[in-house]
């Protein structure tokens, strides 16, 4: 994969989608009936990473804003997350940026894409961000989970255990202080 191939853009209301096709017909709908909508709503961006050379959408994701808050019931999950955070700067929650969405063509899976999207989220919002956050959180697919957890990514809750997804975090500290 040559980097000068690919153009990396967010959607804009107006723009023509290159074709795309993951395995999942719910990521697939979003990008093509949801979207847009999102966008102009004012609720989510959608970023799309395309194969020039081809004419192809080979992935995309969906920012959001989100916020992670103390659940009485998952103290120690709760405890483990905050740990990291200096005692007078603790709080009852903490601001996030939520990964609405990620896909990667069927065409292009395999080749280490969703890993370097998940990469240059961390890089985007631990350097020159503009406001202020300190996790990034996902509503994980149970297919995807594992995927997730390579890219360092905890469980938020064991509530969600046997749910369609799962709620995961990752501490941008982490990413910042070099520990990956």
């Amino acid at each position: 994969m040559a980097l000068e191939d690919y153009y990396f853009i967010p959607l804009k209301a107006d723009y023509e989608i290159k074709p795309f096709k993951c395995k999942d017909d719910d990521l697939n709908g979003f990008l093509f009936e949801d979207a847009r909508k999102y966008l102009t709503d004012l609720m989510a961006v959608t970023y799309l990473w395309e194969d020039l050379s081809n004419a192809k959408t080979a992935a995309y994701f969906s920012l959001l804003t989100d916020k992670i808050t103390f659940d009485p019931e998952q103290r120690s999950i709760w405890n483990r997350l905050s740990r990291r955070v200096a005692n007078p700067k603790r709080r009852k929650d903490y601001p996030a940026v939520k990964i609405g969405r990620l896909a990667v063509s069927e065409e292009y899976a395999g080749q280490g894409i969703g890993r370097d999207i998940i990469r240059l989220i961390k890089y985007t919002f631990t350097h020159g961000n503009r406001t202020g956050c300190r996790f990034i959180t996902v509503d994980a697919y149970q297919d995807a989970v594992g995927f997730y957890q390579q890219c360092g990514f905890d469980f938020l809750s064991a509530k969600d255990e046997k749910d369609k997804t799962r709620s995961m975090y990752y501490d941008l500290k982490r990413f910042l202080d070099n520990e990956e």
